[in-house]
């Protein structure tokens, strides 16, 4: 996947770059801090990068800053790694079962890296079973329920296995003589525990990741959360990625709702284990 080609900058080059950028640039991107050479940006003369970077006089106070003084780029900071190792290599090199290739195409694009571009076009990936399982949930619509997860004869023999536990919490009222007047409430969310990549992998976009969106995909959270409320459709995904559900448990409390009242408020939380071999 090397490419070649750089932008070497000669002495004087050198020198007006100093009237304006530093040999070492720090940058926020997106919220993540990046530290890098001033020669890694302007390394592809094409690039968006190499034109917001350029010596040309007072380029410098052209750009963005954060409260401390960082060179801000409004885009995502997590993907932004690869783009400055492409940059520094002229190759990328991405984690086994990477889910989020078409968002760093659209990242590559956006820096105007065409060869970057290339690498992770489809054309260039189409023959490959694996990343046909693993191509992006891209449905801006959290109410679809399409997927596109291939049939078992193209699953790669190699995919990653291991668990997804789905869980929620419920809870609904009722009186002590029938029950035919309680009040159930919906599941108000679902959550999502595992390693990163398996979930991203199985529920793309409709996973929030808000409450912890800085894990790398080879680590494991348990914090994030399904944008939709129904169980079914959960299911559904995770048996259309070759998961299946090998264990559950349930625990249900409950308490009064008042001294003078009979009615009591149920609650319970529910855990089903999902495992893909």
């Amino acid at each position: 996947m090397a490419l070649s080609g750089n932008c070497r900058t000669n002495p004087k080059d050198q020198a007006s770059v100093q009237n304006s950028f530093p040999d070492v640039v720090e940058l926020n991107v997106g919220g993540q801090v990046y530290y890098t050479r001033h020669s890694t940006l302007v390394s592809t003369p094409s690039s968006l990068l190499c034109k917001l970077f350029s010596s040309k006089k007072d380029a410098s106070n052209d750009l963005a800053r954060d409260p401390k003084g960082r060179y801000f780029i409004d885009r995502d900071g997590f993907l932004f790694r690869y783009v400055l190792d492409y940059l520094r290599d002229k190759q990328v090199v991405l984690p086994d079962h990477f889910p989020e290739k078409g968002r760093l195409r659209k990242e590559a694009e956006y820096f105007q890296l065409p060869d970057l571009v290339k690498l992770l076009s489809p054309e260039d990936l189409k023959h490959s079973p694996d990343e046909c399982f693993h191509s992006d949930y891209e449905d801006g619509s959290q109410g679809s329920d399409h997927r596109q997860c291939p049939p078992p004869s193209l699953v790669p023999a190699d995919r990653k296995s291991g668990f997804i536990t789905v869980g929620y919490r419920g809870c609904c009222t009722a009186g002590r003589e029938s029950q035919s007047d309680a009040k159930f409430r919906r599941v108000p969310r679902i959550l999502i525990c595992g390693r990163v990549a398996l979930a991203k992998e199985v529920f793309g976009e409709t996973l929030n990741e808000s409450r912890d969106p800085d894990r790398t995909p080879d680590r494991y959270t348990s914090r994030f959360y399904l944008k939709f409320k129904h169980l079914e459709r959960a299911f559904d995904m995770l048996s259309e990625c070759g998961f299946q559900m090998v264990a559950c448990n349930s625990s249900v409390t409950a308490s009064f709702v008042n001294q003078l009242a009979d009615d009591k408020v149920w609650s319970s939380y529910t855990e089903y284990v999902f495992y893909r071999k």
